[in-house]
Parts: structure tokens; C-alpha cells; sequence
């Protein structure tokens, strides 16, 4: 990516464009101490931090709790790998449904590319789990070591027993809720209830031992220890996020025009609203300085927003020094009464369109599953046979699974021959989410079509009434 630039929003624009700036800007007074390359972020509040914790608590609430959820004397959601089920409430899928999990990563795919061309990197900045559990450990620390500036002191100075023993307390906390996410992770997979008694007894399988603390180990280290280093060098969405922008898409930006030059707390006639204070350093997570321009560590969190407003504040100088703004290279476009246009665009609505269609596409394909699959093998031993009152033979093999939450009796008829009618393995009764093998004998008369190969269909019906459990399966019946 090239050199970062600085952007420079027009006073007239409020936030709805932005242009590159040619003035040259200082380099951060950040203050870091503290160990080399450490970033030591700053606790703030406003609009954008509650929003965040906000998404922290709805998706660990999923996350958590949903796999404790019971649904019908089972849990709730459970990816049962070793029966090749997927219990999902009161939807059961099998291998075969695979179309469904395709759409749905294809609508998910849509709505981080309309995202991202709305607003940047929004997804990273709140509901990317790296940033969800990083907020978590990043909490836990400041609980337990104090703020940014007693965490700088205690780096900074000579190890001393009671900052061991803080930072063991903090690494233990750290641990405690990774070996909690891991639990949670693999009971998904085997029912939680097993999982955690199995854990406390010492009686999981390697499987789930391993999982357990595989996926530990990697939040303890994504969230605790890599951090930013995970969005500034491992995250591939960085790297080509910037494919999917425009000169449109709103980023966290700093206004040149209005800040610049920067000077201490005086109004003198040259100096610009930004004092220089670094908060908008301080509390940024992967430690970039905003007034330095759009960079691809920039998860468009907004701290700096609520920092730098809380400055303002104080000064009685207005908000938006930073802000979300788009970077036009031009100034923005009105409507024809004068308003400010939209940051609506082609790439959006196409976007937009996509995912309503994949969406629909998926709750009508839902809606209209029929959960029975039925495959008709014909017995490969013989041919047909003659029975004595002169008619004709052929003998199949059905193999039925029932993909449904409840168990159903099948009946079995066959069309295609007028003389055509099964004469055995006619009924069967197939336990839900199981598969059965029917052996049946269909009938007709040896006159009854051509000789050769005639083609027949087989129709599986639920004796109960539910009519969606009703599978057409074609086969051939041979004569003489």
C-alpha cells in the first residue's frame, strides 16, 4: 500500500467528502513508554465505545449461550459430526443440504463487501471476533493492571513482586476465559453438558481434548498477546479492503483544514482546533495516528472519534475534528434542492440486490425442502424373473432416509406400467433423522410394454399426512 495520506474535509461538507491533502503533517507525540513496540491503548466512552460493547455483549451472548439452549429434549444447535447431523433448533440438515450452508456464506460474503464499500472496515472495527475478544482481554487488563499510564510505570520499571503478581493474576483471567471459549467452541460439536462434565471429570475424548485446548490456546494468543499484530500482519482482509472502496465509502478521517497547524490550548488566528493532545493515538487499538491518513490498520473502530470529541468538549470547540467521511478527490454532490447527496451508489445496489436475491433464494428453497431422500438400486443378481402365473419380476432395493425431526411410516407405490403394483415391501417405518433399506418386489404383467427396459417410478409417501414427506424416484422395469 503507498505512503499514507492525510485528508482533508471541507468545513461545507459535514462529514460527506474529503480531499487529499498536500500539507505536510507532524509526525505523532503519542508519549509511549513503557517496552519498545508495545501499544498500551487508552480507555475511552462515547457514541462508538458503547456501540462496540454493545456488539461484544450480543454476540458473546450467542456464542455462549446458545449451545445451553435445550430445543425438544436435545440442544438447541448441535453440529453433530460424528451422525452427520446439523440440529439447528427445530431443523435438522445432513451432507445434503450443503446448498443451504453455500448461501449462506455467499450472503455473508455480500454483506461484508456492501459494508465495507459503505463504511470501510466496520465488520474489523466491531463484530470481527478478533476485535470482540481483544476488548474482552483488553478489559480484563485494565481490571487487574490498572490504566495505561500504571501499565506503562510497571513496564518501564524493575520487576517487583506485587506487578508479578498482577501479571500472573491477568494470565491466569486470560486463560480462565480461553479455556471457556474452547469449551464452548467444542460443545457445538458434542452436547456442553457432556463437554463440561467430561471436563471436570477428566473423562473427554483426545478429540475433544485437543479442540479444547487448540482453540484455547489460539484466543489466548489471538486476543491476549498478538492483538494488533493480527490486523496490521496476519489479517488478509487489509490487504485487499481497499479493492472494494470508492471515492464514497465514509472512513474514520481527520479534518486537515480545520485542524491544522496544530498549536497548544490558545485561539490565535493560525492554529487550528487540533491541540496536539495524541488521545486519538492513545486510544487506538493498533496504534496508528488518524491525522496521518487512511492506513489498512485502521479497523474504523471510531475511539479516536470519541476521544477526540471528549477534547473538544472540553475546549467548547465543535465535534467532528474526526469523523466518518468520504475521501472524494472533489467536493461533494448536492441534489437538485440543495441537500447533500447520498453515499448510495451502483456498487451498493448491486450488492444490495444480490444478497436480497440469495436471501430469498434460501428461504424459498427452505420453505419447499423435502426432507426425505430415497435411492431406488435395482437388483444386479437377475434381470426379471418369470413367476408361475406368467407374469414378470423385478426386484429393487430402496434406500430411505428420513431427514425430518419425527418418525414416519412410508408407503411405497410404483406407476409407469399399467400392470405395474408392488407386492412386497410395500410399508416401512423409518426413525426420525435415520435411514432404512426396503427390499421390493414390483410386478406386471410380461406383455405389459416393451421388451427391454420400460422406465417406472417409484413414489414414497408419509402414511401420516404430512405432505411434504412425498419423494418421486424414477428406475426401470425390465420384461422379456
Amino acid at each position: 500500500m503507498s505512503a499514507p495520506q492525510s485528508i482533508a474535509l471541507s468545513p461545507a461538507a459535514d462529514g460527506a467528502a474529503a480531499a487529499i491533502s498536500p500539507q505536510p503533517i507532524a509526525p505523532p507525540r503519542n508519549g509511549r513508554r513503557g517496552k519498545p513496540g508495545k501499544i498500551y491503548a487508552r480507555e475511552t466512552s462515547g457514541r462508538f465505545n458503547r456501540l462496540r460493547w454493545g456488539m461484544v455483549i450480543f454476540t458473546q451472548l450467542i456464542f455462549y449461550g446458545l449451545c445451553w439452549l435445550p430445543w425438544d429434549g436435545r440442544q438447541a444447535v448441535l453440529f453433530d459430526l460424528g451422525d452427520y447431523k446439523f440440529h439447528i433448533f427445530g431443523l435438522v440438515l445432513w451432507p445434503q443440504d450443503a446448498l443451504y450452508m453455500a448461501i449462506v456464506l455467499v450472503v455473508a460474503a455480500l454483506a461484508l463487501f456492501w459494508a465495507t464499500a459503505l463504511a470501510g472496515r466496520v465488520f474489523c472495527g466491531f463484530a470481527c471476533p478478533q476485535t470482540v475478544y481483544t476488548e474482552m482481554f483488553m478489559w480484563i487488563e485494565a481490571r487487574i493492571e490498572g490504566d495505561r499510564v500504571a501499565r506503562m510505570r510497571r513496564d518501564s520499571a524493575p520487576a517487583t513482586l506485587p506487578g508479578t503478581a498482577r501479571r500472573v493474576a491477568k494470565h491466569a483471567a486470560w486463560w480462565l476465559l480461553a479455556l471457556w471459549t474452547g469449551l464452548t467452541f467444542v460443545g457445538y460439536f458434542t452436547p456442553v453438558r457432556e463437554v463440561v462434565a467430561g471436563a471436570f471429570q477428566g473423562q473427554l475424548g483426545p478429540w475433544e481434548w485437543f479442540w479444547l485446548f487448540f482453540y484455547a490456546t489460539f484466543t489466548y494468543m489471538q486476543a491476549g498477546l498478538l492483538r494488533e499484530k493480527v490486523c496490521q500482519h496476519m489479517c488478509p482482509y487489509s490487504r485487499f479492503q481497499t479493492a472494494m472502496f470508492d471515492d464514497r465509502t465514509k472512513v474514520v478521517a481527520y479534518d486537515v483544514a480545520r485542524g491544522e497547524p496544530r498549536g497548544a490550548l490558545h485561539s490565535g488566528a493560525a492554529s487550528g482546533d487540533c491541540v496536539d493532545c495524541s488521545v486519538c493515538v492513545q486510544v487506538c487499538p493498533t496504534g496508528i495516528d488518524i491525522r496521518q491518513g487512511l492506513q489498512y490498520p485502521c479497523i474504523n473502530c471510531g475511539l479516536c472519534i470519541d476521544g477526540c470529541d471528549q477534547i473538544m468538549d472540553k475546549l467548547g470547540r465543535p465535534r467532528g475534528l474526526i469523523r466518518f467521511a468520504a475521501e472524494s478527490a472533489g467536493q461533494p454532490r448536492a441534489t437538485a434542492d440543495g441537500a447533500m447527496a447520498t453515499g448510495w451508489r451502483p456498487r451498493l445496489w448491486v450488492y444490495g440486490a444480490l444478497m436480497a436475491f440469495f436471501t430469498g433464494l434460501g428461504i424459498y428453497v427452505l420453505m419447499h425442502r423435502v426432507p426425505l431422500q430415497v435411492d431406488v438400486l435395482r437388483d444386479r443378481g437377475a434381470l426379471f424373473r418369470e413367476v408361475e402365473d406368467g407374469r414378470v419380476e423385478n426386484a429393487y432395493r430402496l434406500h430411505i432416509l428420513n431427514m425430518d425431526g419425527e418418525g414416519h411410516r412410508f408407503r411405497v407405490s410404483v406407476s409407469g406400467l399399467p400392470s405395474a403394483q408392488v407386492v412386497s415391501g410395500e410399508m416401512l417405518d423409518v426413525a426420525a433423522g435415520s435411514t432404512a433399506n426396503l427390499p421390493v418386489t414390483v410386478r406386471a404383467e410380461a406383455g405389459d410394454g416393451r421388451p427391454g427396459a420400460n422406465p417406472v417410478q417409484f413414489t414414497i409417501h408419509a402414511e401420516d399426512g404430512a405432505e411434504t414427506l412425498q419423494v418421486r424416484e424414477n428406475s426401470v422395469f425390465m420384461q422379456p
